[in-house]
């Protein structure tokens, strides 16, 4: 097996929000140490009998995922008009997306996600702060790129 390169520095990440970008957006901008966490989901719920006996199941549950964001990227005026416009219209838009991972040749597809939270200014010292971004998907499906 070759060995390859792990960047993150070629992932490509879009977000399309019908009624404000109708058409797929590149996210970039992303810090240096950090481009998105996205922390693991459990997939079976367990009960255990007064017997000993191990029940299991499958459950659904959401996806969360962090943005990390510079506070000089051009992907802040996407987050901030999907925010305003939620405040404005007291409505949430939804958001598909997805990421691109060149490096290990997948792409993850990310389905009926709403924007949770969003820091609406970045944190200033030395220099300006990353603002995060929320987003909770319903699903984030593997495909090969």
């Amino acid at each position: 097996m070759a060995l390859g390169s792990l960047t993150a520095a070629n992932a490509v990440i879009t977000l399309t929000i019908p009624g404000l970008f109708n058409a797929p957006v590149q996210i970039q901008g992303f810090t240096a140490d950090n481009v998105y966490e996205m922390p693991t989901v459990e997939l079976t719920q367990t009960a255990m009998g007064v017997d000993g006996y191990l029940s299991a199941g499958f459950v659904f549950n959401p996806i969360d995922q962090t943005f990390s964001i510079q506070a000089d990227s051009n992907a802040n005026v996407i987050f901030d008009t999907w925010a305003a416009n939620m405040l404005t219209q007291r409505d949430t838009f939804r958001v598909n997306g997805e990421t691109t991972l060149k490096s290990i040749g997948r792409s993850f597809v990310c389905t009926n996600g709403a924007l949770i939270s969003w820091a609406p200014a970045p944190a200033a010292g030395k220099i300006l702060a990353a603002r995060q971004a929320l987003i909770r998907w319903q699903s984030v499906t593997a495909v090969v790129a």
